[in-house]
């Protein structure tokens, strides 16, 4: 049968067309990947797709992943990836390991052998789903192509629903070839499969009354609020019964940082009032966050003295790291609504005045000396901080891994929500830049300012060839001291600065800019920082911004391994 234009129609088609029509079924409209031999079906397909679905050529499938992490992390939709069996794979597992421990929602649809091949060793054949059960939600191989439309809407509601994380389909070349029946597939339940569990009326009620009886509350924010939507109601949460609050390192933008009640961040490097306030209030609000060991510190010396409420949408983290008290379970939306209704209004202005001595002692003598040094190099402080009041709160800031992390964490100033992309649980070097792409992509019409280093520029320094082609509007700040700085700073305190292969030799990074065509300058004097800036921020396009910072800069405070939370050390 055919139309006027000449054109086939039929009710059947391939696997790979039925991929493309349940990507847009689910909505997708951008998704980023690689090509090869066993997803060239696929690609095909696309081809006739390129007006919806939007793909992004990446360098390297490990960019795929992480600029997925990055779309995601900031529109608050699933990321999606397109790569070939094998290597290609394989390439994808730190991003999908790091979107796990991060609760990133993420579908990674890799190419594989025809099934026939499956188990003899076939050219870049992976057992991809035994690979990466371990680190995702879900891993499913698609064997025939009546599969795929049930397969990819599985996917996408197990990937985004509950605690978000990564999904992995391992698509057969055969399905892909093989003709199917298509029709929409909708999923929004799967048995034995709870994403949000049910909530105790009788916790609810005893929460409020812990709280409405606290005298020193304080609450920790994680990410949970911010993958919840819950920002709303942790302000009316917070303000209704004046409770102190600090966050965690993913958590930072649930609340906008000049908040009064904004505390500061918790952690090995947070701030130094937060820290010590875990270990002297006697109500302790836990509100999606999981009580990682970079916030907690010494697990035996974490919080003894308080009655710990614990806000998660995911039972396994109850009681897994801290015992609680009580755990409201529940999408944090709904639960700090329900708990904030029972509340009293409350006046705590004496327990807030509590914060103001370390906050001040913080100021002194760390805070000041880092914005305003006193000696001739640049500080990654300064650098940080100059860039954030040159963009009002208003940017998304991206990090890599490291120094440049911790101090972009601590000097880098929001006002709106998921404006900060970080890789958090594993801590990933080479996770910035992609993600700052994918992010450029998830908010269009916001400014993307991605810190890395110059260790961490390198392991995906590729990816510059992704901003050249897509014009991806990133402005790159490289603070580059010249060394692996974390590492460095921790042989300093610990090795005896025993300096073991953590100096770098660096290549010319404006040259390399060049070769990519994107603009570039270099600052080392303090006086030409705000135009260098102003120049970066004027730039249509990507810019890189090369900030040569002091060698051997340290991230203080910070809690020494193996040591309480409130063992907070201000000098290195």
């Amino acid at each position: 049968m055919y139309t006027d234009m000449n054109i086939p129609t039929t009710s059947r088609i391939t696997g790979a067309e039925a991929l493309m029509r349940s990507l847009e079924h689910q909505g997708v409209t951008t998704l980023f990947g690689y090509p090869g031999g066993s997803i060239m079906p696929v690609f095909d397909a696309l081809y006739d797709h390129r007006g919806t679905l939007n793909h992004i050529l990446v360098r390297h499938e490990q960019g795929a992943t992480h600029a997925a992490q990055g779309y995601a992390r900031v529109s608050g939709r699933v990321g999606v990836c397109l790569v070939t069996s094998g290597p290609g794979a394989t390439n994808t597992i730190t991003g999908i390991a790091d979107a796990m421990i991060d609760s990133t929602p993420l579908v990674v649809i890799a190419g594989q052998v025809g099934t026939g091949f499956l188990g003899t060793d076939a050219f870049q054949e992976v057992d991809f789903v035994g690979v990466t059960q371990p680190i995702s939600k879900w891993s499913y191989q698609i064997r025939c192509a009546d599969d795929v439309a049930w397969a990819v809407a599985r996917a996408f509601y197990i990937a985004g629903s509950g605690r978000p994380g990564p999904v992995v389909l391992d698509f057969s070349k055969n399905a892909q070839t093989e003709q199917t029946d298509y029709a929409p597939v909708e999923v929004d339940f799967i048995r034995s499969y709870v994403p949000v569990p049910d909530t105790d009326e009788l916790v609810i009620r005893q929460a409020a009354e812990l709280i409405n009886n606290a005298r020193r509350p304080l609450v920790l924010v994680g990410q949970g609020v911010e993958l919840g939507g819950a920002q709303t109601q942790l302000r009316t949460f917070l303000e209704k019964a004046d409770l102190p609050a600090a966050c965690t390192l993913l958590g930072l933008s649930a609340l906008p940082s000049e908040h009064r009640l904004n505390m500061g961040m918790l952690g090995m490097h947070g701030n130094l009032a937060p820290n010590v306030m875990t270990n002297e209030c006697d109500v302790l609000i836990a509100v999606g966050m999981r009580f990682d060991d970079r916030v907690t510190g010494k697990l035996d010396s974490y919080a003894r003295q308080a009655q710990i409420i614990q806000f998660d949408i995911d039972p396994a983290e109850i009681d897994k790291n801290v015992k609680v008290n009580h755990a409201v379970l529940g999408n944090c939306k709904q639960t700090l609504a329900a708990v904030t209704a029972l509340l009293h209004p409350a006046d705590h202005r004496e327990w807030l005045a509590a914060f103001a001595p370390y906050r001040q002692k913080e100021e002194e003598r760390v805070i000041a000396p880092e914005l305003h040094p006193a000696t001739n190099p640049l500080s990654m402080g300064e650098v940080v901080r100059a860039v954030s009041d040159a963009t009002a709160g208003e940017a998304i800031l991206v990090t890599d891994v490291g120094q440049n992390q911790m101090m972009a964490a601590r000097y880098f100033r929001t006002r709106h929500e998921r404006s900060i992309v970080t890789s958090g649980g594993l801590g990933t070097m080479g996770f910035g830049l992609p993600a700052a792409i994918g992010a450029t992509f998830g908010c269009p019409d916001r400014t993307v300012c991605l810190f890395m280093g110059d260790g961490g520029f390198q392991m995906n320094l590729q990816e510059l060839g992704t901003i050249m082609e897509q014009q991806a509007p990133v402005k790159m700040i490289l603070l580059n001291n010249n060394y692996l700085g974390n590492v460095r700073q921790w042989q300093a305190m610990f090795f005896d600065r025993r300096y073991s292969f953590t100096p770098m030799l660096n290549p010319d990074y404006l040259q390399i800019a060049a070769a990519y065509g994107i603009p570039a300058r270099r600052v080392s004097a303090r006086g030409e920082l705000a135009d260098a800036i102003g120049q970066m921020l004027a730039s249509e396009g990507a810019f890189l911004l090369e900030a040569c910072v002091e060698e051997e800069g340290s991230v203080m405070p910070m809690v020494p391994p193996g040591e309480a939370v409130n063992h907070m050390l201000l000098e290195c």
